[in-house]
């Protein structure tokens, strides 16, 4: 009976921590800021940071998820993820009170953010599971269907950041180990462009060849355009190696794919095509194929979650887990991870000869800020919104699909600049996101 009414006490508090943290903006930082922090590192400052910054990250996101569809929160797999962003909100929230001076302490704490961190490994893909759960049993209207790519654009990047600043404190300041003596947490200062596409090639080539028996070739061209350094090579550029390789790979995974399909009766394969352009203020990086490209009445469904020309996995195979591979997560995410620093990913597709990918990338790092969803009225009334009747004679014309394929960074209320609102101080291995 004790222990009982102790549980239901500390839920209760966790709910009013919830509330009071919900109430702050999370405060966007700059990849410049993490080198700066990284090349003074202070563990005591870093804990003061994140004994806050964390639990209103993920304060925000909670109340979103309370919005979800009520069909949608019962499903067995958000259910349990719910429970773990719960659990690690309460683990935090202990830490508020506590005094980063001594040692005990701050090794509590980085264990309790490795705790957190392996407890939410398999979000995306519980997440993924439990949507595919809700299509199972129910009718999705068009409604919940804008509420789910909202909601999930938003709960994804709420991760990436959390993922980040998690990585970055455990990186320099637990057991784990850097992906290289030069990297600071999980950021190279210098990371070269061209060794981390070779490498996500390298990778998907071996799937490809796995599958297919063959694989096309890579030409890779260079070229800087920045004032005084034209045509210097390599390319480099501060950034995060894991979040760029995890884009690569997926993007080669699919030009591989529409080559070798679309290309089935020959037996010469068409290159792949990649282009890696530094200038002033962008940095770009272009994956061309000749696989065929898309219809532009399909190109537009691409960064939709669970939209995908791949084979839908067997759910009897998932041992535990749904995949990715087949479901529609690669791309969408792969999109997240390139906005997160102010980048972006776009894909131009001419059907009936291939597509063209690009992605942008801040070429400084002083102005490659963190991109983070907001908890506040504007997106709490998206989630109450019903569909709107259309004021064209053809929906699906360009003007008709102007709201769905606007800037989503503004359509998902991201927060671009860190929020006064709170006063606070400020790879490992390129495959592990």
């Amino acid at each position: 009976m004790k222990l009982t009414l102790r549980l239901l006490a500390d839920v209760g508090k966790a709910l009013k921590s919830l509330d009071l943290y919900s109430q702050y903006n999370p405060s966007a930082l700059s990849i410049k800021q993490f080198i700066d922090f990284g090349n003074n590192a202070c563990e005591e400052k870093s804990f003061y940071f994140l004994r806050k910054e964390l639990p209103v990250r993920l304060a925000n996101i909670m109340k979103e998820i309370n919005l979800l569809p009520e069909n949608l929160l019962i499903m067995p797999s958000v259910e349990l993820v719910r429970s773990w962003y719960v659990q690690s909100f309460m683990d935090l929230v202990e830490f508020e009170d506590h005094s980063g001076k001594t040692r005990e302490v701050l090794e509590r704490f980085c264990k309790t953010l490795i705790n957190v961190r392996n407890r939410h490994s398999n979000v995306v893909e519980t997440m993924a599971q439990g949507v595919m759960e809700l299509r199972d049993c129910d009718t999705v209207d068009n409604t919940t269907e804008n509420s789910l790519q909202y909601f999930l654009d938003r709960f994804y990047m709420s991760r990436i950041g959390i993922r980040m600043l998690i990585n970055q404190h455990t990186l320099m300041f637990g057991k784990d180990l850097p992906g290289h003596i030069r990297h600071i947490g999980a950021i190279d200062p210098t990371c070269k462009i061209g060794l981390v596409v070779a490498d996500a090639y390298e990778n998907a080539q071996f799937l490809c060849d796995q599958y297919y028996v063959d694989s096309p070739v890579l030409e890779l061209v260079s070229h800087n355009g920045v004032s005084g350094a034209a045509g210097r090579t390599p390319i480099e550029s501060a950034y995060v190696p894991s979040h760029l390789y995890y884009i690569l790979f997926e993007l080669f995974k699919n030009s591989m794919r529409a080559v070798m399909e679309y290309h089935a009766d020959s037996d010469n394969y068409p290159c792949i095509k990649v282009s890696i352009v530094l200038g002033n203020e962008d940095l770009s990086i272009k994956i061309s194929d000749q696989g065929g490209g898309i219809s532009r009445n399909q190109s537009h469904l691409l960064f939709n979650y669970l939209y995908s020309t791949a084979p839908r996995p067997d759910s009897t195979d998932m041992g535990g887990s749904a995949p990715l591979a087949g479901y529609g997560y690669g791309l969408p995410i792969s999109r997240l991870y390139a906005r997160y620093f102010q980048g972006d990913l776009q894909l131009y597709s001419t059907e009936g000869y291939g597509t063209d990918a690009i992605i942008y990338l801040k070429a400084l790092s002083s102005e490659a800020n963190e991109v983070l969803p907001v908890f506040n009225k504007a997106s709490t009334k998206f989630y109450r919104q019903t569909t709107q009747t259309s004021d064209w004679t053809n929906s699906s014309s360009v003007f008709g699909n102007n709201g769905r394929n606007s800037n989503m960074l503004g359509h998902m209320g991201l927060l671009i600049k860190p929020s006064p609102r709170i006063a606070q101080p400020s790879v490992t291995g390129a495959r592990a996101v």
